[in-house]
């Protein structure tokens, strides 16, 4: 009973938080300089937060419906978070276009290969398309979206990165990625993955949680950019009110 109240309560925390930060990122204007990640969190929300538990509730956990439900959705999500694993890439090179040229065919050649494994994966499963082949491509997507974040955070690490943003966000996926990940060693591990389903179920939500905090933390401080500019538009305001004062003097 206390596990379950327990699941409950963090997975309506997690649909909160997910949409208090959509909210937030739409209401401060933040999505401008940020719009391939706003589009990403959107979408994201939208199915996590909405249409999956109205899947759920509509047909149960259990039904046909949902399971197809969940898992066209998760690959679509999954796809969604490489590209903007890519775009993070594409934005940690900006002042290194040789990096960035190199990484783009590393990136290029991971969704080769695992376009190229889910194609065997389809030919060997042809007949269980939304069985083994979706959960084999999501799964294939997944780790290579794991892989790809730690390695984009050890290199912001390595280069120092003045983009703090950047490196919270990249953080931030970090521990979206770490739950479901080890539900699915844990899968793997044990026997029949008796314990997997019920860890899914607090260890993801939880995740999730912290993988928005970081996000908001990210998205609701300014860049050092950003700030130079504030504070450059503050001192040209004070300027030219001291210039009015100075003016209505002198014609007095």
């Amino acid at each position: 009973m206390i596990a379950a109240v327990s699941i409950h309560i963090l997975q309506f925390a997690s649909y909160g938080l997910e949409l208090a930060l959509v909210a937030f990122v739409l209401t401060r204007s933040r999505w401008k300089s940020a719009t391939t990640f706003a589009a990403y969190l959107i979408g994201y929300v939208a199915v996590d937060a909405v249409l999956r538990p109205i899947v759920l509730y509509t047909y149960g956990y259990h039904s046909p419906q949902y399971y197809y439900a969940y898992w066209v959705t998760d690959v679509s999500v999954t796809l969604g978070a490489f590209l903007l694993i890519c775009f993070f890439f594409r934005r940690a090179c900006s002042d290194k276009p040789e990096v960035w040229s190199y990484l783009r065919s590393m990136l290029a050649a991971v969704f080769v290969i695992i376009a190229f494994i889910s194609y065997f994966s389809l030919r060997t499963h042809y007949d269980h398309l939304f069985g083994r082949f979706i959960v084999d491509l999501q799964q294939n997507l997944y780790f290579a979206c794991l892989v790809l974040n730690t390695l984009l955070y050890i290199m912001l690490q390595q280069w120092d990165s003045v983009d703090e943003k950047l490196s919270l966000l990249v953080c931030g996926f970090g521990i979206g990625f770490a739950g479901p990940a080890a539900n699915m060693a844990l899968m793997y591990l044990t026997p029949g993955g008796k314990n997997a389903g019920v860890l899914l179920t607090l260890i993801t939500p939880l995740c999730n949680l912290g993988m928005c905090m970081v996000w908001l933390y990210a998205i609701a401080q300014k860049s050092d950019n950003e700030a130079a500019i504030h504070s450059r538009e503050k001192e040209l305001r004070e300027v030219a009110a001291f210039a009015d004062v100075a003016v209505q003097k002198s014609m007095r």
